[in-house]
Formats: C-alpha cells, structure tokens, sequence
C-alpha cells in the first residue's frame, strides 16, 4: 500500500445536462481538463477523454452535447481510491486512464491520472513498488524503462545479463550510449514503435524493441527497450541443418502423397512439383513448364477450368471438379498463400484423379436408390411374416374380416369387435394396429373384466400424487396417455362399470381425460378398439349399458365367426400350433389326416384358443411321433360328448355327394379308430355286413390294397 500525494489530485471539470438536448453545443474552447464529468439528477454518471474527440485537431472548439454521450465512458469502469493505494487497485488504475479519489465522508474529491499512480510506485520505496520490481524481474525478456531526458532509470535483471553489463553502468545512463542512437532518437521524434532490430557488438548479441511511453496529451514522456538474446552461431548452424532435414522430411512426404502437388507463384508460373503426377493429364514433361505460365493451358483447351485462375481471382481456397478434353475428372484443390503484407505470394495445388471415383460414386448412388428399395420391400414382408404368424386363416369369412380391418387401419374410427370368448379379436386389434399409420406408436391392451372395480378407474385415467391413500406419491400415468398416439384395446367392454362409462364417454367425445385428483384435462389422441363376448344391444336394453357409449363404440362393428363356423381353419391352425410346439421344444409331431377329420367334427366352445391348448396337450402327452385319431379322440371326449359333434358343411353341394362324403370319412375313421369290421359296425350303428362291403368298395375306388394305410 502506498499514498497518493494531495498535489496529485487534479479537479473535476463537472458537465449538468439534466434540461440540455442532445444537439446543444458545448464550447471546449476554455477547458484546459482532457477530462470532463458528466453529471445528470445530482449524479455522477460518466465521463469523457476530449482528446479522444478532438483527436489532435486543436482548431475545435464546440462539441455537441449527442457527440459526447457516444464517447462517454461509466463512471463506474474507473477505479474508486481514498488516499492509499492497495496493490490489486494498482492493476484496476492501469486498465482506465484515471482513477476517482474519494475524500473521507465518500464523496468524489477529485481523480489521478494513471501515469502518476505509476510514477508514485516507483518513487516511494515500500512492499508495493518492491513486488512490482519482483514482477518486471520475472518477465524472460529484457526490460529498460527511459524516461523524458533519454536516460535509463529502471530496467530488470533479465536484461542485465543479456547486455552483459551492470547497475553501474547503465543506471541514470544515457540510452543512445548503450543502445542504437538513431532508434532512440527516431522514437522520441516520431513517437513509433521500433521492431525486430538486430544489435550486435563484441559483448552481446541482442534483438532490440523501442515502444514509446505516450501521455494523454499526445506527447513522448519515455521508452520501453524490450531486447531478447540471439542464439549463437553454433546455434545457428545448427538451426539451419534442422530446416535441411525438415526439407528432405518433407519432399519424403510429398513424394509419399497419392495427390499431385504443384506450387504456383502469384504470376501463375510453376515453380515446382511433387513426384506423383496424374498420367495422362498433362501430356508433357512437367519438367519443361518449370518458370511457364500454366493459365495458357486452359486457353489450349488442355483442361477446364483452371485452379490457378479461380485462385488468383478469388484469394481464397477453391475446389473443382476438372475436365480434360480425353474425358477424365481431376479433383483441384488450390490453397492461397499470403506474405506478410497480405499480398498472394503462392499457390498450392493438390489435384487427384476421380474419373473412377466419380464412375463408382454413380454406380453406388444408383445401388443405394436399389437398396432402399429392397429394404421398404424386405420390411414390408417381414412385417407381414410378423402378422402372418398371427394371422392364420383358410375361411373366406376370415378373408373377409382381414380385409375389413385393412381398410380400417387408414383410419382412426372406433371399432368395436363382437366374438365368443377364444376366437382372436386382440389379434384383430394388433393386426389394425400394425396395418394402420399408428404402427409406430403403442399398442396398449386392458382386459377390463380381469381388474377390480375400484382399481380400473385409476389403471385407465391416472392419478396425480396424494390422490388417495396408497396411491403412488409421483401420481401415474393412465392407459389413455400410456397409449396416446397408438391404440388402446379394451376387451370385455361389457364389463366396464356404468360410472366408468360415462367418463369414456367423454374421452370418446373430447378426446381428453382427467386423472383422478385432478381438475386439468389431458388431451390425447387416441384410437379405442373395444371387444365383447356379449351382446351389448341386450345389455342396453336391459340397462346395463349406456346406450350413448354404445353407439359411440359401434362405429366399425366387426363380427368374428366361432371355429366351428369356419371349420377350413381348423386344419391350418392346428398345423401351426404344432410346428410352434415342435420348434419350441425341438421335437417332430405330426397330425395324421383322421386325426385332421376328428379335430373339424369337433365344436370347439372355446374357439381358438381352446384348439391352442388341446394341441399342445397332444404334444406333451403324446408317446409317438404319429398323432392319430384315437388318440386325439381320448382329450376332445374330457369335458365334451364328441359324439354330439355334429359334422359342418361349408358351401352348398347336391345332398346325395353329401351324405355319400360323409359315410366315406365315417367308415375309413371307424376302421382307423376300431381295426375290425365288427368293432366299426357296432360304433356306427349299422350291420357289420354293410361296413365290410362299404369298405371295400372305397378301398377299391382308391385302388389301395387291402392292408396298406391308407394315412
């Protein structure tokens, strides 16, 4: 810390313009201050360096009141003092031109110009002006301080060494006497800076800088020597078979490089080249065009256009696409390079043949077209294997409702699947989903039977947090906006609460729902597909469903035929529940065709799914690979009288080839089933005569010798 003498502090020249416009004029012509404070409401606000403004024109004697606002400064950027200077102050005085000093009751007393905060430093020996000295003394470089006079009154040990001399010697010594006189003179005449000067005697060998020390009134108070040591000769030589080693490097690594490099002054003359050259581009001995303009070459017609054209017009990098007149495409790269005065000196080019390139590059662009559409096409199909999987059908009804739900998914109408319990009316579901433009989205499914009542609101709407005791206490989203965007499959609608119903009413009308405990809707774009076993025209009629709801669900209504109404099914099912089970568990079970005739006599109540699980009930208590009629015949009798099964009839055919199909597939499953004629007639009801002779007769008609299998 160190004081400011009083003498130092210099007045403030105060400007009021709380009632002045901004096109008043102010006269300068009496103010001896550079500087003058602008004060606006009793208030300090900023302040203005007139010099700046003037800028040396000493003829300019008004100003208007706009001009000086634009080069006010806040008064505030300037560094506040009280009559001692701390040391981090110091730093804040440099980077401003003045420094405010406050008086003791902390109003403004006046300011301090920075060169003499600085002068003060130096004069007044304590901590603060010893640690600057700490700090010149770290600078690597050489430093010596000159003042007014030319004569040296400070400088730091780095630079004693590098002149070789000593405190003695220089210190309050004249500065042309130990550094270049014409330097030091032409620095204080002119005010300039000096650089990069090479001084060299029988004692030192330096690099000298001479900067100016410049005061606001525009006049050379002293100068800054800044000098750096220049390496020995030694040194030196040994730098420059460095930079020969760098070149032989470097013409390495040129002649390494796939590229053509050329080197083009800014005349267009080329003035050397790398050892790979483009054959067949040039036709010529490259040799031969060392020193020669090569822009002629694009004027015979030898290529187009020119890099060194483009180049030296646009004095920037450039990249283009060459054609020679034999066809072939050369990528060009040409880099500017600039002098010191930022005029093009050099041209570097860096050229490669792409005519194979640009051939492959059209070939992959046109097999990429090619690729893309193999992928829509190969997505297209492993989605309908994905569905397919699910999608098993031989029935023209089953066509039909597919084809129904095709048309569907282009839309986001409500639909409502009607269909006894096992027939797949959430495969129905999934496959408008998938087929539909909300594939991409969720697919959510809600067995509304399978959830208790007081559970089913909150799973469906959501919750927010303390909505009720046991709640989540982050609240939870609903099914409604789990599935916003895509589907939501509820099944069993039928067994949807009448309290419940009226609130999907609304989200079928407003298309928003409010989470329990909360007031604020939610809106969501969703797609209901709805499912029932019952019937639900009953069910209104009987009251136990909203008639409104109804007709909301029953946009798209979609009736799935039972199993035992589409008995073509039956067969290709059951194959694919097998193969299923056989990949499943690795193993080779197969159905034999009366096992086939057995399976499609059946009613099957419980529908698809019920044919799911006999299935795999035949693998897993199968003892051979063979699964035959007998004993699929022993599960369909658990739980049902096949014997009350009565056989379906598909499409319309004349009665006669009926009943005679009909006793055909009897008498060969009797047989298959009971091996004797006498067995077979009692099953059948009729004499064992008649068996015989029927069985013979189709084993005569389908020319199979007696005894072979006929499965």
């Amino acid at each position: 810390m160190f004081s400011v003498k009083k003498e130092k502090i210099r007045g403030m020249v105060e400007l009021v313009i709380d009632e002045m416009g901004e096109d008043e004029v102010i006269s300068i012509e009496k103010l001896k201050d550079p500087f003058l404070f602008l004060k606006k409401q009793n208030r300090l606000f900023a302040y203005v360096h007139i010099n700046e403004i003037v800028q040396g024109n000493v003829q300019t004697q008004k100003i208007i009141l706009k001009t000086l606002l634009e080069h006010s400064r806040e008064i505030e950027s300037l560094c506040q003092l009280s009559n001692n200077i701390t040391f981090p102050a110091l730093f804040q005085i440099i980077g401003e031109p003045i420094a405010i000093v406050k008086s003791q009751d902390f109003n403004f007393a006046g300011y301090i110009r920075r060169e003499d905060v600085l002068a003060e430093l130096f004069k007044q020996e304590n901590t603060s002006g010893n640690l600057l000295k700490i700090i010149l003394a770290s600078i690597p470089m050489g430093m010596f301080v000159v003042d007014k006079d030319k004569r040296i009154i400070n400088y730091n040990d780095a630079g004693l060494k590098m002149i070789k001399s000593s405190h003695e010697r220089i210190f309050n010594k004249k500065a042309e006497d130990i550094f270049n006189c014409h330097h030091v003179n032409t620095v204080f005449s002119s005010g300039n800076t000096i650089l990069n000067t090479v001084q060299i005697t029988d004692e030192m060998g330096i690099l000298v800088d001479y900067s100016p020390i410049i005061n606001f009134m525009n006049e050379v108070e002293g100068m800054v020597i800044i000098v750096q040591d220049l390496p020995m000769v030694e040194e030196m030589a040994l730098e420059i078979e460095n930079i020969k080693n760098l070149n032989k490097d470097l013409n390495a690594i040129l002649s390494s490089i796939y590229d053509e490099i050329l080197v083009v002054n800014h005349k267009g003359e080329l003035m050397r080249f790398s050892d790979n050259i483009i054959p067949g581009f040039w036709n010529v001995d490259l040799k031969e065009l060392i020193g020669k303009n090569i822009l002629k070459l694009e004027d015979e017609g030898l290529f187009s256009p020119s890099v060194t054209r483009l180049v030296l017009e646009k004095k920037k990098k450039v990249s283009i696409v060459q054609v020679t007149n034999y066809g072939r495409k050369i990528l060009a790269v040409g880099n500017p390079v600039f002098n010191e005065k930022n005029e093009l000196e050099r041209i570097i080019i860096a050229s490669r043949d792409i005519t194979e390139t640009a051939r492959l590059k059209t070939e992959l662009k046109e097999m990429k077209k090619i690729s893309e559409q193999y992928k829509k096409e190969l997505d297209t199909f492993k989605y309908q294997s994905e569905l397919t999987k699910k999608l098993i059908y031989r029935s023209s009804k089953m066509e039909h409702i597919i084809n129904q739900a095709k048309k569907i998914a282009d839309f986001s109408s409500t639909v409502l699947i009607n269909g006894e319990s096992g027939v797949g009316k959430e495969v129905i579901a999934q496959a408008i989903h998938q087929l539909g433009r909300r594939a991409n989205k969720p697919f959510i499914s809600l067995n509304c039977g399978a959830i208790p009542e007081n559970l089913l609101e909150s799973e469906l709407f959501g919750y927010t947090k303390g909505s009720f005791t046991g709640a989540n206490k982050n609240g939870k989203e609903g099914y409604f906006q789990q599935a916003d965007g895509g589907v939501l499959f509820l099944d069993e609608i039928g067994e949807l609460p009448l309290h419940l119903q009226v609130k999907l009413l609304r989200v079928l009308q407003e298309h928003e729902v409010i989470p329990i405990g909360s007031a604020t809707p939610i809106k969501v774009n969703v797609q209901i597909i709805a499912a029932t076993n019952k019937s639900l025209e009953k069910m209104v009629e009987n009251g136990n469903f909203r008639e409104d709801l109804f007709y909301r669900l029953n946009v798209i209504p979609l009736y799935i035929p039972p199993l035992r109404e589409r008995t073509e099914d039956i067969s290709v099912l059951a194959f694919h529940f097998l193969q299923q089970l056989n990949e499943r568990y690795n193993k080779n079970y197969h159905l034999t065709p009366d096992a086939i005739n057995v399976l499609e006599f059946y009613s099957w109540p419980g529908n698809v799914r019920e044919l799911q699980n006999i299935i795999e009930r035949l693998v897993v208590s199968a003892e051979s690979k063979t699964i035959d009629a007998e004993f699929v015949s022993q599960f369909l009798s658990l739980g049902y009288d096949i014997k009350k099964s009565k056989p379906v009839i598909t499409r319309v055919i004349p009665l006669q080839e009926a009943m005679e199909h009909v006793e055909e597939q009897l008498i060969l499953l009797a047989m298959k089933q009971y091996k004797t004629t006498t067995k077979a007639a009692k099953a059948l009801g009729i004499s064992q005569s008649s068996v015989s002779r029927k069985y013979q007769k189709i084993l005569s008609e389908k020319k199979i010798a007696d005894g072979f299998s006929l499965y």
